[in-house]
């Protein structure tokens, strides 16, 4: 069989001349299975395609353990939330501790004082202020309380 045009394509490839298709050429060509003897010592250069050997996810630790290094540990990735959470912590925790407080003290503040004793003490401030009012202004409140004026409407007929 004549391997001509693969004899020119192999001179134009060593000349530098060869275009990306005729490469493409050359590589199926070596590819196959039944290469001639006397172009068989290019077959390794153009076999590139079917046995494709890939690192392995342990090719750095394996590099790195024969030149005697240890393998870089990874950067942490730290995001403004995580930098702030113990501040937002501490917030927490002061704001439970404020409110825990102010909770407590409301009963000291305010007294336990009976609801009765408490409803006495109003009903005498409201007579206390009656009493100082003159007698004419005194009668028209408690008027007012007693019969209260209906209101007028707004509406306008």
């Amino acid at each position: 069989m004549d391997y001509k045009y693969i004899e020119q394509l192999l001179e134009r490839y060593w000349e530098g001349e060869s275009t990306l298709q005729e490469e493409a050429i050359l590589r199926a060509f070596f590819n196959q299975e039944d290469v001639p003897a006397c172009l068989m010592k290019y077959k390794s250069l153009f076999d590139c395609g079917l046995q494709k050997e890939t690192l392995g996810d342990d090719f750095d630790a394996r590099i790195l353990s024969c030149i005697g290094q240890e393998e870089p540990k990874k950067a942490k990735i730290i995001t403004i939330a995580s930098r702030l959470k113990p501040l937002f912590k501490a917030v927490a925790i002061v704001a439970i501790i404020l409110t825990i407080g102010n909770a407590a003290q409301a009963p000291w503040n305010y007294g336990w004082d009976n609801p009765e004793d408490e409803y006495a003490r109003y009903r005498q401030q409201q007579v206390d202020t009656i009493n100082i009012l003159s007698p004419v202004q005194a009668e028209n409140i408690i008027d007012s309380v007693i019969n209260p004026k209906p209101e007028e409407s707004s509406y306008i007929e």
